[in-house]
């Protein structure tokens, strides 16, 4: 028997390691189990690899027959072959020989060496050439090998045969088949109609519930199933079936292009768009074209008449224009607002439009109150937020007043619904569209009178979301449309709700803001998105809030003058106040950029009665850019404003300076501030009649005579004092009442607490009596 090269010696180690079972079952022995275990751990990377990849291995073994020859150098052995081979050699033939010791003479030591000395003596011509499947897994026997050749020849007349096939497939132009990967499975296209057959109308109306019952199952082609519908519509065409039919497939046909869109929550594609709101244009005309035909919902299938008018046939055509533009607003915002894409899908309201005032005609045929008050209210939400240019020049005189404008589409359209709609919603939203549109075109009053009468301000919390942003984008524009006519007042106190709460965004759908993490789950963010408003329907958030500081600017700055000193200032508008502030905060304050600098910086030179710098920080280029030219008429806008600065700094300048003079001559107010002389005396006359300034007019000189009365700085302070003292005794005193339990009773300390009232309303009143001395005095 010849010795074993070192490479069959390792060959056979691995062999060992990877048929553990049967070496323990061989030698019977624990101790040799245990020691090849641990010797296995040194080819546990080799092992693994190739058990995840016996094939690749094998592919390499052939690569190096074909390259090496009939040798295989020991250089050629893998690295850890080799370095086990070296580390280990002690640790192996330990094992080996006490496997041989304690098994000599046992049957299955026989064999293992008989099969030893077959491999070896055929290491030359076999098995050095073997895979490393067949050396490290198993030895194979040459019934295997004759079945794997026999396999291999078999593979290859079967990819001779399909060559051959192609080839002949290729040459009869009929082309090849192709493998598809995953998908819908493809199915061979069903035929319509035999060449035979004889096409009438129950045979259409059978083949269209066939295409239909397909309609939403798993291994249904929605696309085949709209080319089908589209194919059957042409040969009930082609042979003349009636109206009723050709409705019947329309509205089939309108259905699989809604369902094309496997998600709801995603826009239609484009070209299916187009398709839509061609079939719904040409269904539409079909039915204003005939006369004799009933469509509804409560219509049954088995009822349907096709043959004989009057036709009926089930369908809800208001249904299908709802979804229709439901479908068109999604494929607005999921275009890129800035893009000439969101231009191009916007031109399709036109069309739109143009379907649902066929609806609206055909509604009107029908004499449907509640169907018409729901079409109605869809054409007022295409109008409500569009801006007619001709109302304001109708106003003016430059149009004839007989010229139908948006105002009174709109005044027809909500009146109808006021009357005839029978829920709450519809009606809702018609008076918060109507109230939109007056604020839009200027038309203060009715827009003010209406939403006083509907009392929508109490209930409205109780809406749907999509309400309660009609809601606020009207309140939007009803103070801007105040602003406009002056009314800074009532333009704040409809701005002043949306511009608290600092999420003017959310609240007019016009985009999230970032919030913290977990604030906002994702189905939710994703609600919030599908309520969004289209571009194109947005309110100017920069115009919105420059227009609240404004307002803001007027009506506290004057205040601040009249109460410098009060202790119980009230805050009219939060927001203002945290501007201000932070302004204060800075270091060093430069020249103004953004609006709320320029609204700050106006303010700080109104609070000094400087109204010229006060108009220059609001009137400019700049904010004419950002701002105000974005009103109608601008040019009238920027006069009224200028207008009210020079009254409101008037009045902070009296405030602020009355008691430095003794009297001072309304000609000089009316030349510093650029006012006419009636305006300045129209001014210091009502605050005079408001208690506001403590002065008289003095008509022979034309000057207000300052009384004097209002108290120094040191007085006011003082004053002030005593208010919080009383304040902070009667709250301790209660306190203490509250635990000693004689809070409610009649006796013990009330005659104290009584006096002390008594005492501190006497602090308080110490003022207006030296006033009232000092006006008797002067009189």
């Amino acid at each position: 028997m010849q010795p074993k090269t070192r490479q069959e010696h390792h060959t056979c180690s691995l062999t060992d390691a990877l048929n553990g079972a049967n070496i323990s079952s061989i030698f019977g022995s624990a101790i040799v189990s245990r020691k090849l275990r641990k010797y296995n751990k040194e080819f546990e990377l080799d092992i693994a690899k190739f058990r995840e990849h016996p094939d690749q291995a094998e592919d390499e073994e052939d690569e190096e027959k074909e390259g090496d020859g009939d040798s295989e150098p020991e250089d050629a052995r893998p690295s850890s072959f080799r370095k086990a081979g070296s580390e280990s050699s002690a640790i192996e033939s330990k094992i080996m020989k006490k496997a041989v010791e304690d098994d000599e003479g046992s049957e299955d030591s026989t064999d293992w060496g008989s099969d030893s000395e077959s491999d070896t003596d055929s290491s030359d011509d076999e098995t050095q050439y073997a895979s490393v499947r067949e050396r490290f897994l198993k030895r194979t026997t040459e019934e295997e090998a004759a079945v794997k050749k026999e396999k291999k020849e078999r593979n290859k007349e079967r990819k001779e045969k399909e060559r051959k096939q192609r080839k002949e497939e290729e040459e009869d132009g009929e082309g090849v088949w192709e493998r598809v990967k995953g998908g819908i499975i493809p199915t061979e296209k069903p035929k319509m109609f035999a060449k035979d057959a004889e096409i009438d109308v129950n045979v259409v109306v059978t083949k269209l519930n066939e295409i239909i019952a397909a309609r939403g199952k798993k291994r249904t082609d929605r696309r085949e199933q709209i080319e089908l519908l589209h194919e059957l519509q042409s040969v009930a065409e082609a042979h003349h079936l009636g109206p009723a039919v050709a409705i019947k497939i329309k509205f089939a046909i309108v259905s699989a292009i809604f369902d094309y869109n496997p998600k709801v929550s995603d826009a239609m594609k484009p070209e299916y768009w187009a398709k839509l709101l061609d079939v719904i244009s040409g269904t539409l005309d079909l039915l204003l074209s005939t006369q004799d035909i009933i469509i509804g919902e409560h219509i049954l299938e088995e009822s349907e008449v096709f043959d004989a008018p009057p036709y009926k046939v089930r369908g809800c055509v208001l249904t299908m224009v709802e979804r229709l533009d439901e479908e068109f607003t999604k494929l607005l915002k999921e275009c890129d607002p800035h893009s000439n894409e969101y231009v191009e899908r916007l031109k399709d309201e036109k069309m739109v439009t143009l379907i649902v005032d066929k609806v609206q005609e055909y509604l009107e045929r029908q004499s449907l109150s509640a169907e018409l008050c729901r079409i109605y209210l869809r054409k007022i939400e295409h109008l409500y937020y569009k801006f007619d240019a001709d109302v304001l020049k109708q106003k003016q005189g430059e149009i004839p007043t007989n010229l139908v404008t948006s105002v009174q589409v709109m005044e027809k359209l909500c009146k109808y619904i006021y009357a005839k709609d029978g829920t709450d919603r519809l009606r809702t939203r018609a008076i918060l569209a109507h109230i939109y549109h007056h604020a839009l075109h200027d038309n203060w009053f009715q827009a003010r009178d209406l939403i006083l009468m509907s009392h929508l301000q109490e209930a409205i919390q109780h809406s749907d979301p999509a309400t309660q942003i009609l809601y606020n984008r009207t309140m939007a524009h009803l103070g801007l449309c105040a602003f406009r006519h002056a009314n800074i007042k009532d333009a704040h106190n409809c701005l002043v709700d949306l511009m608290m709460t600092g999420k003017v965004k959310e609240l007019l759908a016009q985009g999230l803001l970032p919030q913290r993490q977990h604030e906002r789950s994702k189905e939710q963010e994703k609600i919030e998105k599908q309520r969004q408003m289209p571009f194109h329907m947005h309110i100017n958030l920069e115009l919105l809030e420059c227009v609240y500081l404004v307002s803001a600017m007027l009506i506290e700055i004057p205040y601040m003058a009249a109460h410098e000193f009060d202790a119980r200032r009230r805050m009219i508008s939060k927001t203002f106040y945290q501007q201000l502030r932070s302004s204060e905060r800075q270091s060093l304050v430069g020249p103004p950029e953004s609006m709320r600098e320029h609204v700050v910086a106006a303010s700080k030179a109104m609070r000094n009665g400087n109204w010229s710098a006060c108009k220059n920080f609001i009137i400019n280029e700049k904010m004419n850019a950002k701002v105000w030219d974005l009103f109608y008429q601008a040019d009238k806008v920027r006069e009224m404003l200028t207008r009210l600065i020079q009254e409101e700094a008037l009045r902070t300048y009296l405030f602020t300076y009355s008691h430095v003079y003794d009297s001072i001559s309304m000609l000089t107010l009316a030349e510093m501030f650029e006012l006419e002389k009636a305006i300045v005396h129209s001014i210091i006359s009502k605050m005079i009649i408001n208690e506001e300034l403590m002065a008289s007019l003095d008509d022979p000189t034309q000057t207000v005579v300052m009384h004097r009365s209002e108290p120094s700085r040191l007085q006011s302070l003082a004053l002030q004092l005593t208010d919080k003292v009383n304040n902070f005794v009667d709250s301790n005193e209660r306190i203490f009442e509250m635990k000693q339990g004689n809070y409610f009773s009649r006796g013990g300390n009330q005659g104290g607490f009584r006096d002390r009232q008594q005492f501190s309303r006497q602090g308080q009143d110490w003022g207006r009596q030296r006033r009232d001395r000092v006006d008797n005095r002067a009189f």
